[in-house]
């Protein structure tokens, strides 16, 4: 089976009654984020790349058709209709590395709507995921303040393939390595490691293990100091790194403790053993809070390295993200629930500087001196252009954040990036919720008889 069947049953079971019906007109769906989550001012979009991956793959085959009729408990035949099935669409969507707030479609599908359903869960999981960690993520390089962060979140990511994503968006947002080895090589990543405790309590003391580890690796090393004593392991290290004539490029790394007050007695070790040019890297339990506590307080680390709590995005560890329909065969509609209402119509994004974004229809015109931020980046279920690359998404970024003000870019108590929607779509959407009040008699639908009147759906 394929990766067509990474999806939830209900996308299954609405494809096949759309086929049965005859239903298999152009539809849109428009991917967002209903809401900031607590301590964020921004998102920043990522996992595009991986959806159009997925669409361009996008294939039923026999063996995901044995798939589905299991988890139907129906014969094989019932959901023949699916055989063969690839995506044939356009996918709209923000390139990643851009700046996006609550509301503003990060990705459109319009597709026979048969296919642009079944594609929703992967769309959504890949997008949702990838979005939350470089969010996450990127909070830590504001922190740093230009001090290089590292990606050591493999080890407790929700999953292999949440780790090599955690190590793509940390790239993507400006990480300067990880410890992935599989994500390093596969995206051109510095690979960054050291050592273990368990390796220094092998050895009958620190000094034997930390010449062992410079026997077998002869070029720049960083030994872990605080397995036992920490100021006793940063002298052992400066001594074996004097006596093999190492220096510039090793560090020792501090992964416990009173970082602050243990850096700075590190530093002092170090200059006075006439090692100005060995780093120190901090490690345990870091996130974005932490590293700005230690910058902010002048602490001399020259590397944070982070992990668990970016990798996870351990104090917003989703979005509240959603893919609904928009239009259906050149008509918009609408979703009127409370709390859950959404703006129907195909749509743009437009972008200006000093401005809070519009979200507007997408045949609107663009406002003078504005961007667009959805592109166009599948035709006919093909790319429309080569793959993204990381370089080019950081470019993105850094332009991006450099445009925020700084009240936006605060880690506590941000004040949220917004997006106004355009008086075209303000006025399409209030039509639209009259119609469907009068026409399906919803609470607060005038003259409904009250006998007839239906819950939100």
């Amino acid at each position: 089976m394929s990766e067509v069947t990474t999806t939830d049953l209900y996308e299954v079971t609405m494809a096949l009654s759309y086929l049965r019906e005859d239903m298999n007109r152009s539809a849109t769906f428009s991917l967002f984020v209903r809401s900031l989550p607590p301590e964020r001012g921004f998102l920043v979009s990522a996992g595009t790349e991986s959806a159009l991956d997925y669409l361009s793959d996008f294939h039923v085959t026999a063996a995901d058709l044995e798939v589905f009729a299991s988890a139907l408990r129906r014969p094989t035949a019932d959901v023949a209709p699916l055989s063969g099935m690839t995506f044939t669409g356009e996918v709209r969507a923000v390139p990643e590395g851009r700046i996006v707030y609550a509301g503003e479609p990060l990705l459109e599908v319009t597709a026979p709507i048969a296919q642009a359903q079944l594609v929703e869960t992967f769309l959504l999981n890949q997008i949702s995921h990838q979005t939350t960690v470089a969010s996450k993520a990127v909070r830590s390089v504001l922190a740093a303040a230009g001090h290089p962060v590292v990606d050591f979140s493999l080890r407790r990511t929700h999953g292999t393939c949440a780790g090599l994503q955690a190590a793509r968006t940390a790239a993507l947002t400006g990480f300067a390595g990880t410890s992935n080895v599989a994500a390093a090589v596969r995206w051109g990543l510095p690979a960054s490691g050291t050592m273990a405790h368990s390796y220094v309590e092998a050895f009958p003391d620190e000094e034997a293990a930390f010449r062992a580890f410079a026997r077998t690796h002869p070029g720049p090393v960083t030994f872990l100091v605080d397995t036992y004593d920490t100021v006793r392991g940063v002298r052992t290290a400066a001594r074996v790194l004097r006596d093999l004539e190492r220096g510039p490029g090793c560090a020792v790394r501090l992964d416990s403790g009173d970082l602050d007050d243990l850096s700075r007695r590190a530093r002092s070790e170090l200059d006075a053993a006439g090692l100005p040019g060995v780093r120190v890297i901090a490690s345990g339990g870091l996130d974005e809070y932490r590293v700005d506590a230690l910058v902010r307080s002048g602490a001399p680390i020259d590397v944070y390295a982070v992990g668990t709590r970016v990798g996870t995005s351990a104090d917003a560890p989703y979005l509240d993200s959603a893919y609904k329909l928009v239009e259906y065969d050149g008509h918009p509609v609408m979703k009127l629930a409370s709390g859950k209402t959404t703006l129907p119509g195909s749509k743009q994004v437009y972008r200006r500087p000093g401005h809070p974004d519009i979200i507007a229809l997408r045949e609107e015109d663009a406002p003078a001196g504005a961007e667009p931020l959805l592109r166009t980046l599948m035709r006919d279920g093909r790319r429309s252009s080569p793959p993204d690359t990381l370089p080019a998404a950081r470019v993105r970024l850094t332009a991006d954040l450099a445009a925020l003000p700084s009240e936006t870019l605060r880690l506590r108590a941000p004040q949220p990036g917004r997006a106004m929607i355009s008086e075209r779509l303000s006025g399409l959407a209030e039509r639209l919720r009259e119609q469907l009040l009068a026409s399906h008699f919803l609470p607060g639908a005038r003259g409904a008889p009250a006998a007839r009147r239906q819950p939100p759906m």
